[in-house]
């Protein structure tokens, strides 16, 4: 069975609350549960892990070698900061989909730099909650694609 692992980075705890305009009205428990279902529907496994801590996600990355199949990593602010994660992700060797709720091409300038495209198999942005799905597809699809190849 492929087992995926949902990382959520920096004040994604406060989604549902948090700029709503921005983000949605939708909670990361909420996410969470949505992703399982998902996953479980197309005979997959899912774990869902947040953490506003980034040496948490670098551990969790980092653990997800040889555990997990694929993450889906919204690192938040992190994304255009961090090649800490952009290092763990590369050394990890776990093929990652970074996922953004808003389109952070549409954002601020300093949205636009993601460290973590450097290293991760694609990018989907500006889907709200949805994109966790898409991601999931998307991650199932290239392991599948991966697999016969």
């Amino acid at each position: 069975m492929v087992s995926l692992l949902v990382l959520n980075g920096p004040n994604l705890n406060m989604l549902g609350q948090r700029q709503p305009e921005v983000y949605g009205r939708t909670t990361l428990s909420e996410i969470d549960a949505l992703c399982v279902e998902h996953a479980v529907l197309h005979g997959a496994k899912c774990n869902c892990y947040q953490s506003n801590h980034e040496g948490a996600l670098i551990d969790r990355i980092h653990a997800a070698r040889g555990t997990y199949d694929g993450i889906i990593l919204n690192a938040g602010a992190y994304t255009h900061t961090s090649i800490a994660i952009m290092d763990a992700v590369a050394s990890a060797a776990v093929p990652t989909i970074e996922l953004h709720l808003s389109n952070i091409h549409a954002r601020e300038t300093f949205r636009h730099t993601s460290y973590l495209a450097k290293v991760a198999v694609g990018q989907i942005c500006g889907f709200g909650p949805h994109g966790y799905v898409l991601a999931i597809d998307a991650m199932l699809a290239h392991l599948a694609e991966n697999e016969t190849s």
